[in-house]
């Protein structure tokens, strides 16, 4: 072993210097392709799902295998300006706290995205309306965006999205926008369909909760319009009635129900329905003989309660109609926006009216 030749005393008094091993290379596609026995364009189309292509099962294991030993993960940024744009879905998050119908409908849509290939971002909109949320979507250049509805997109936001790279964006909401593909969510039926069962149960007196929490306009108010269009025309009389989800609301709510004089009410949801109800059985109101109580959604949890909570039931599409809607505005770019209604609603009687 050679040594310097002029060696330095070593200074006890020194902290010791550890070595410290190389950073290991990051693997490309290049060493996927020498450890499975494969050309490059093989790895790019087994693990990029080409389906142009056709390649026998065992290789693809073969290219799978190499991969995943190596480590190796494509990258994304490469695959997008290889195609001319990304495979994001943009899925901005909702302003307002969304259910269980609402949440197993999202996540379904989001498997049946990434079946089809797509890598579904959820982006925390929270605080960003019009302008800046399109903008800051923009940015990720998602190839479609998802929108919930409660972001006030206008024409010129769809035109700032397709500009920036997005080949569709889909609405989904009670409104149509300009240049959007739009799933109509009609919330007024949900209403109408409440308020005809209260009908045909003899009430004429008939209230609706409205939410006093932020963000919910875009559904209750609809909901309320509903109940208004339906009733009113057969001679009942209908009043909105604040409420938030909170039992001290729903206790003074309670307390105040004998001077109303209501005789029903359509809770705006079950989970209202159930908070109001529990509420006027502790103030002595009986349910259903003083007042029939109706909510949406159809929840599990509604059925358990004594008695049982009568509710409007919505039917929402299976996340992979949506995803096919996506995949077809993404492939079919140019096309007509498309115009679909995304519910339709029917009351499940029970013991509560």
């Amino acid at each position: 072993m050679s040594q310097s030749p002029n060696p330095q005393p070593t200074d006890p008094s020194a902290p010791a210097i550890r070595s410290v091993p190389p950073t290991a290379a990051v693997p490309t596609s290049a060493d996927v392709a020498r450890l499975a026995g494969v050309s490059r364009a093989t790895v790019s189309y087994v693990l990029n799902n080409a389906e142009a292509v056709r390649i026998s099962e065992p290789t693809r294991r073969k290219v799978r295998a190499a991969a995943e030993e190596l480590g190796y993960v494509p990258h994304a940024a490469a695959r997008s300006l290889r195609a001319g744009h990304t495979r994001i879905v943009l899925l901005p998050t909702a302003h307002i706290p969304v259910g269980p119908l609402y949440s197993g409908f999202l996540n379904e849509l989001q498997w049946a995205l990434r079946r089809l290939d797509y890598t579904v971002v959820q982006y925390g909109s929270l605080g960003l309306t019009g302008d800046q949320a399109a903008r800051a979507w923009a940015e990720l250049r998602p190839v479609a965006v998802i929108s919930l509805g409660e972001n006030t997109l206008s024409a010129r936001n769809v035109d700032t999205l397709k500009r920036a790279g997005a080949r569709a964006v889909i609405t989904l909401g009670p409104d149509t926008v300009p240049g959007a593909h739009a799933l109509v969510m009609d919330q007024r039926e949900v209403g109408a369909r409440a308020a005809a069962h209260l009908l045909e149960r003899g009430r004429r007196r008939i209230g609706v909760v409205v939410p006093e929490e932020e963000g919910f306009a875009m559904f209750s108010l609809p909901r309320l319009a509903g109940v208004r269009a339906t009733a009113e025309p057969e001679g009942a009389e209908v009043t909105g009635i604040p409420m938030a989800y909170t039992e001290e609301s729903a206790a003074r709510l309670a307390r105040r129900w004998p001077e109303l004089g209501l005789d029903g009410v359509f809770a705006y949801n079950d989970e209202y329905a159930m908070l109001l109800m529990r509420a006027l059985q502790d103030a002595g109101t009986a349910v259903p003989d003083r007042v029939a109580v109706v909510g949406a959604d159809d929840l599990l949890l509604g059925r358990l309660l004594r008695p049982r909570l009568s509710s409007v039931r919505i039917e929402l599409p299976t996340g992979d109609r949506l995803a096919e809607l996506v995949d077809r505005a993404v492939r079919e770019r140019g096309e007509p926006e498309e115009l679909h209604g995304l519910m339709s609603a029917r009351v499940m009687a029970r013991e509560s009216s």
